[in-house]
C-alpha cells in the first residue's frame, strides 16, 4: 500500500462509484475538507467514523489494485509505481541545486551461463516434482532396516553409556559377584533407557525437525509411524521394569520405573520451560549407577549415592559444552537450555562441578568403597578436566567448549576404571572367622 499525498485525495474520491456504499453527501464533505485543509489521515479516518453506516471498502481504493502484464503469453504481477509527491506551497526546497547521480552499469554474466528470463516457464512435471519433494511422507522401510532404526530411536551410543555406568557400580558394590543378576540388571536397565528414548523422540519430533542435529532421528523423517516407536517403547519398557522388579529386587524395578517417569514426564517438557531440565536431567543421568549397587546390595547404601554423585557431576562440564556449540540449533527449537538463556550460568556450572569431582574423589575411602589410593590416582584427571572447565570459563568460546566436551568423553570411563581398581576388599565375615581356625586344625 502506498501512500497518497493530501493535496491528491481530490483525484481519488472522484475515482470512486456512487453505488449507495458511499453517500453522495459525505463525498462532497471529504472533497471539500481535503482540498480547503490538506487534512491528514488521522482526520480522515475521524471523519468517516461519523457516518458508521456507509464504510470505505478496499474495493473502491482504486489505487490499491496491482497491474497485471502480459507479456509473450506468461502472466507477470508487478505494483504499480508509487507517484511523485506534489510539491505544496509550504515547500522550502531549492530546485535550483541538482545532484549528480552516476549510473551503475549493468552487471554482464559470463560466457555460457543461462539468465533466467520471464518468458521461460517451468515444465509441468519438473514442478510436480519439486512440489513433491517438499512433502512430508512417510518413507517405505524394510524390515532389514528395523535394526538400525531402532537402535537411533532408542539413542543407542546413550543406552551404551547408561548400562555401563550400572554394570561398573554393581562390580563396584561390596558384596560376591553374582553373574545371573548382574546380566539381568545389565539387560532390564538397557530397556528401561530404550523406552525412555523412545518416548522422548515421540515428544519431541515437532521440535527435532528444526535442529539440523535431530533433523535426521527416524521419527521426524518418517520412517516409523509415532504408534510403531510407541508401541516398539512399550515392548522395551514392560519387559525392563519387569524384569528388575522380579528378576533382581523391587527396589532397583522402582528405580528403574522412575527413571522413565522422571526423564519422559519431568526432563522432556521442562526443556522448553525452564533451564531447571538441566539438573534434573543430571539425576536422572545419576540413577543407573543407583540401580547397579541396589541390584548388588538390595538396599541403598552411602556407596550407591557417591557412585551417583560422579554421575551427576560429571554431567555438567560434558552437556555445557555440548550444548555450548550447539546454542543455534537449541535456540530454533525452543529449548531453554543455560547456554542459550544464562551462558555466564552455564560457564560457572561446568567449573563447579568439574572442581567437585576431587572432592567426591576424596569421599570414596571416607566411605569405605575405595582405598586411599583411589584420590591420587585420580587427582590428575580431575585436574586436568578443572583446568580445560576453567578455561572454558575465562574465554567461553567454541574451542574450549569442544575440548572440554572431548575430554570428558574420556574421563569419565577413566574415573570409573580408577575406582574399580582401587576398590577395597571386604572379606564375609564367615570366611574371617573360619580363616583364625584353619592353622590349629593343622596342627
Amino acid at each position: 500500500m502506498y501512500k497518497t499525498p493530501c493535496s491528491r485525495l481530490t483525484g481519488v474520491w472522484k475515482c470512486l462509484p456512487r453505488d449507495g456504499l458511499l453517500g453522495v453527501s459525505v463525498q462532497q464533505k471529504l472533497i471539500a475538507n481535503a482540498s480547503r485543509s490538506h487534512m491528514s489521515v488521522r482526520s480522515l479516518i475521524q471523519l468517516c467514523r461519523k457516518n458508521q453506516a456507509e464504510w470505505i471498502t478496499f474495493q473502491h481504493l482504486c489505487f490499491l489494485k496491482r497491474q497485471y502484464v502480459k507479456s509473450s503469453s506468461s502472466l507477470c504481477q508487478r505494483a504499480r509505481a508509487k507517484q511523485e509527491p506534489v510539491a505544496s506551497a509550504l515547500d522550502d526546497r531549492d530546485d535550483s541545486v541538482v545532484s549528480q547521480v552516476q549510473q551503475i552499469p549493468a552487471l554482464k554474466p559470463e560466457p555460457g551461463t543461462v539468465v533466467p528470463t520471464c518468458d521461460q516457464i517451468e515444465p509441468e512435471a519438473a514442478r510436480a516434482a519439486r512440489l513433491e519433494a517438499r512433502q512430508w511422507k512417510e518413507l517405505k522401510v524394510e524390515y532389514s532396516d528395523l535394526p538400525g532404526i531402532y537402535a537411533r530411536l532408542s539413542k543407542i551410543k546413550l543406552t551404551a553409556l547408561v548400562v555401563t555406568t550400572a554394570a561398573a557400580s554393581y562390580a563396584m558394590a561390596p558384596v560376591p559377584f553374582d553373574p545371573v543378576t548382574f546380566l539381568m540388571a545389565s539387560f532390564g536397565t538397557f530397556l528401561s533407557s530404550c523406552t525412555a528414548n523412545s518416548i522422548n523422540q515421540y515428544f519431541e519430533v515437532p521440535f527435532d525437525s528444526n535442529m539440523n542435529r535431530t533433523k535426521n532421528r527416524p521419527l521426524v523423517r518418517g520412517q516409523i509411524s509415532p504408534l510403531h516407536a510407541v508401541s516398539f517403547a512399550l515392548a522395551c519398557g514392560i519387559p525392563g521394569v519387569t524384569l528388575l522388579t522380579l528378576g533382581v529386587n523391587p527396589l532397583t524395578g522402582f528405580l528403574g520405573a522412575l527413571n522413565i517417569f522422571l526423564y519422559t514426564c519431568c526432563y522432556t517438557p521442562l526443556k522448553r520451560l525452564s533451564i531447571t531440565n538441566t539438573w534434573v536431567g543430571a539425576v536422572v543421568g545419576a540413577i543407573p549407577p543407583v540401580m547397579g549397587w541396589t541390584a548388588a546390595t538390595g538396599s541403598l547404601d552411602p556407596g550407591a549415592l557417591l557412585l551417583g554423585g560422579f554421575l551427576f557431576s560429571w554431567q555438567f562440564p560434558h552437556f555445557n559444552a555440548l550444548s555450548w556449540n550447539l546454542r543455534e540449533d537449541y535456540s530454533r527449537g525452543g529449548y531453554r537450555m543455560m547456554s542459550v538463556t544464562h551462558p555466564s550460568l552455564c560457564k560457572r556450572v561446568a567449573l563447579r562441578h568439574s572442581v567437585g569431582l576431587i572432592g567426591l574423589s576424596a569421599l570414596g575411602p571416607v566411605l569405605d568403597v575405595t582405598t586411599w589410593t583411589f584420590p591420587l590416582v585420580s587427582l590428575p584427571i580431575n585436574l586436568y578436566i578443572s583446568y580445560l572447565a576453567f578455561r572454558f570459563y575465562r574465554s567461553g568460546d567454541r574451542q574450549n567448549a569442544r575440548k572440554l566436551f572431548f575430554c570428558s568423553l574420556w574421563h569419565l570411563p577413566m574415573l570409573l576404571l580408577l575406582a574399580l581398581t582401587c576398590k577395597k576388599r571386604h572379606v564375609p565375615q564367615d570366611e574371617a572367622a573360619v580363616a583364625p581356625s584353619t592353622p590349629s586344625l593343622a596342627l
